[in-house]
């Protein structure tokens, strides 16, 4: 699955055990702009290292899988638990940088005043 958001915050590296490591991404997913969502994402193991180069509103493209999973309590009670792992993230372009010419304008080849140019095309 994937989804398109902007960098809301970026969480610390939890070493939950030895051998066990994981990072929280949250996303803000603003489908619609006037009711943001903001959707937690985590990274599992070498995985955690995706989230090194994003800042702060980056916007982004996140490639997840969703899982889920049972927890019965002590009593026996059944819960159910979602959570959307990360597989791959790309930076997106902003908008001010796509509007941005990539190119330097053209220069100004006309002739100057009073001067006739004599090619034939």
């Amino acid at each position: 699955m994937e989804i398109k958001g902007r960098v809301h915050e970026i969480g610390a590296l939890q070493q939950v055990s030895e051998t066990f490591k994981k990072r929280d991404l949250i996303i803000e997913y603003a489908e619609n702009p006037t009711y943001p969502e903001y959707i937690r994402f985590e990274a599992l193991q070498d995985k955690t290292s995706l989230f090194d180069s994003l800042k702060q509103g980056d916007d982004v493209e996140v490639s997840f899988n969703l899982r889920g999973r049972p927890w019965t309590d002590k009593t026996g009670k059944t819960s159910y638990f979602n959570s959307l792992v990360v597989w791959r993230i790309n930076a997106l372009a902003s908008a001010a940088a796509a509007s941005t010419p990539q190119y330097a304008p053209p220069a100004d080849l006309s002739n100057a005043p009073g001067e006739d140019d004599d090619l034939p095309f």
